[in-house]
């Protein structure tokens, strides 16, 4: 057995991509969203070829940061998943602010404890929860069968200290949270029944697994300190490789702990879901090579809808949207160019609390093909831009699981 596979939950689908011990890459399938993840995952594992399959070491899976469920004693969830762009936690905050400390990552309407805390007051089935977790933990379950297990990447917004390692007293419904360990550590051998079903070796270990955004991380193998990965998904997120720690809720700022150093940054609702909610995919492809080479004018907040998260926390921030001109290439420029502004917005922001300078800025997610969205970034950030070797976080996930976090 010498392939190692990462599997890549996000917002518009589900990817996984097999590698060999050397890193190459093997296979790779697809699926596209639906609210059936099981299935999805089933539909993964049956694209790849038997002989793949039969050659699986070790597993992991990455999932949406905050993406949760509620689960009963059997693992079955007893409502619907909440998103992880899910606000209705605003209803909760200032409960939230009653128990956590200042500046705590999980003081956001988005945050894990956030929905938690929501659900327990509007959830007719709340009774019957027995376990609370996150879209990674959930679908690992699903191969190994251990209830209750996650990552310390997943479990941060949930109120996880990652520095000691330990949920903190001030937490509520700790009987319902997961126990945390190491992203890319082994929890246990695959379940025998998925393994007779997909020809998977019994041996296989299925890992704990951490977010989406960390895999795409994962797979630029940024390595110094000032390195950055933007990842340029449906979501606009950003990861800072940082020698110091950086929370400050109220600007949607939260660090991830990745070894010894940080992961600071954080996550704009804006990004890829609002081009592709305006254009196809080959407009953009088209529209993009059309752009002049000077800044546009228009000056937007490009939102489906209301709220944000960083560089601008508030819940109820309004879309900006407007005007918008009739020539689509101007439309497409000025949207482009203001989620540029977003971006090195997010990136000073960091740094004037503190953390290691931007000094690079690979790229992963679909616009990372786009070369005139990277030339818009590049003149905003003044510093290097460039497309990560490897952007798929599935391919961040198959590294997880090979070598665990380094």
């Amino acid at each position: 057995m010498d392939l190692f596979l990462g599997i890549d939950f996000g917002t518009s689908g589900a990817r996984a991509i097999a590698i060999h011990s050397n890193g190459d890459l093997v296979a790779q399938t697809s699926v596209k969203a639906s609210q059936h993840w099981d299935q999805m995952l089933w539909q993964l594992l049956e694209a790849l070829s038997i002989e793949v399959r039969s050659r699986l070491a070790r597993i992991a899976i990455n999932g949406t940061s905050s993406t949760v469920l509620l689960c009963d004693r059997a693992g079955v969830p007893i409502t619907e998943p909440l998103m992880y762009n899910d606000a209705r936690g605003a209803s909760v905050l200032d409960q939230i602010r009653n128990i956590a400390p200042e500046q705590h990552t999980v003081i956001s309407a988005t945050s894990s404890l956030a929905k938690l805390l929501w659900w327990q007051s509007n959830c007719e089935l709340f009774s019957k929860a027995q376990y609370f977790l996150h879209q990674a933990d959930w679908l690992a379950f699903l191969l190994h069968g251990q209830l209750g297990m996650s990552d310390y990447h997943n479990s941060l917004k949930l109120g996880y200290d990652v520095e000691r390692f330990e949920y903190p007293d001030w937490l509520p419904l700790r009987e319902l949270l997961p126990i945390v360990v190491e992203p890319g550590s082994a929890i246990a051998p695959i379940q025998s029944a998925i393994a007779q079903r997909f020809n998977i070796p019994l041996t296989c270990q299925i890992c704990a697994g951490t977010t989406d955004s960390i895999a795409a991380f994962i797979a630029s193998e940024a390595k110094e300190s000032g390195d950055a990965v933007t990842s340029l998904g449906s979501t606009l997120v950003l990861k800072l490789l940082s020698e110091t720690r950086i929370d400050r809720s109220e600007f949607g700022i939260y660090s991830h702990r990745y070894k010894d150093r940080w992961l600071v940054g954080g996550a704009s609702n804006t990004g890829g879901a609002v081009l592709e909610h305006f254009f196809t995919s080959n407009e953009l492809r088209e529209l993009s090579d059309r752009i002049p080479d000077r800044e546009s004018p228009l000056d937007y907040y490009p939102l489906l809808q209301p709220g944000d998260r960083f560089p601008i926390n508030d819940p109820t921030l309004a879309p900006r949207l407007e005007p918008r001109p009739g020539d689509r290439v101007e439309f497409l420029h000025g949207l482009l160019e203001s989620m540029a502004r977003i971006e090195a917005q997010g990136y000073r922001l960091l740094e004037s609390f503190g953390a290691t300078p931007l000094k690079r800025v690979l790229t992963a997610g679909g616009g990372a093909k786009n070369q005139a969205w990277t030339a818009i970034r590049q003149r905003h950030l003044g510093v290097s831009v460039q497309s990560a070797t490897q952007t798929e976080a599935a391919y961040g996930t198959a590294l997880l699981a090979m070598r665990g976090l380094i």
